[in-house]
């Protein structure tokens, strides 16, 4: 098949490797714009660009697709599939009718489950124990075409969104490779998603970051997990902030916040607790709870994440509607 892709971050990199090494032909790869990143605000390539041009492919990126510049380029063309993965851009129903098979999109979750910006680190969050990647056919609504084929993975107990997301952009590339063989050969029948089992995720921002350590150890768990890589989980040691990478569950219990032992790092919850692994003071690099430990004073009775606590307990001034 000639193939256009449409893709922007590394989840979407493996897929076009596969893509790249099959008998089919990447005639073209459209990605968003550059943008800039880090500190210094530097123009950065997306990760699908990156790979492209070092596979010889043109990429194109247009800002809008409003303007049927990109449609005329996509007709140059004539592929007979548009392949999508996390593209970022809300396409136009003339492109989704411009190819013989239409627009498939990879989707990082098992449709109609998670639909929308973040299906990945919402399965962590939740502590869902199966995910898996979703092959569709694109209509005009977000994530609401026919499933074409679907591959089903568990989720480790301890498995960040990060360790997650690579995995699932790896199948991912095995996925659509098996899509289109099948396509092909007419062994495809599109199934409608069931509406009523149709969950939606918006993006993931830093509001999620703070810690309730009267939330359950699992919930506090999915948490630290589920903001790995980005934007990581919060809490408060000493005033100070302090971001949390890792943790793993306990079976302790004590009143919520309070450290209930130093060797290994363990806080209560409002259930059970959590150990923290690996944290990282503010203006400091990534370490170990021992570590940390090492320099910073702090005993079993200690409460950490004090403000959070007083906020999730109405004191007796509060009015309670």
């Amino acid at each position: 098949m000639k193939i256009i892709y449409m893709g922007t971050p590394d989840f979407a990199v493996p897929a076009l490797k596969a893509l790249a090494n099959s008998e089919h032909e990447v005639c073209a790869v459209f990605t968003q714009p550059d943008k800039p990143r880090g500190r210094k605000m530097i123009m950065t390539p997306p990760d699908v660009k990156v790979c492209a041009e070092k596979l010889n492919i043109p990429v194109y990126q247009p800002e809008t697709f409003k303007d049927g510049k990109p449609l005329e380029i996509i007709n140059k063309y004539n592929p007979d599939v548009i392949v999508v993965a996390a593209y970022g851009k809300i396409l136009p129903k003339s492109v989704l009718d411009s190819a013989k098979y239409g627009c498939i999109n990879l989707h990082g979750s098992l449709l109609p489950k998670y639909r929308g910006a973040s299906p990945i680190q919402q399965s962590v969050l939740n502590g869902d124990r199966e995910t898996g990647v979703t092959a569709m056919q694109m209509d005009v609504g977000l994530d609401t075409g026919d499933i074409l084929k679907v591959v089903k993975t568990e989720i480790g107990v301890n498995e960040t969104s990060g360790e997650l997301f690579d995995r699932l952009s790896l199948m991912g590339g095995e996925l659509i490779l098996d899509t289109l063989s099948a396509l092909e050969k007419g062994e495809i029948t599109p199934i409608k998603q069931d509406e009523s089992l149709a969950t939606h995720t918006s993006k993931i921002d830093k509001s999620l970051c703070p810690i309730d350590f009267t939330k359950s150890a699992f919930e506090v768990h999915n948490k630290i997990r589920g903001l790995n890589p980005w934007p990581i989980a919060t809490t408060e040691i000493n005033g100070k902030k302090i971001k949390v990478h890792s943790s793993l569950l306990c079976e302790k219990s004590g009143k919520a916040g309070t450290v209930i032992s130093t060797k290994p790092l363990i806080v209560a919850c409002g259930e059970k607790s959590v150990e923290l692994c690996e944290i990282q003071p503010e203006g400091k690099k990534k370490m170990t709870a021992e570590a940390f430990l090492a320099g910073h004073r702090l005993s079993v009775g200690d409460v950490i994440g004090l403000s959070l606590i007083h906020i999730s307990e109405p004191t007796r001034h509060a009015q309670i509607s």
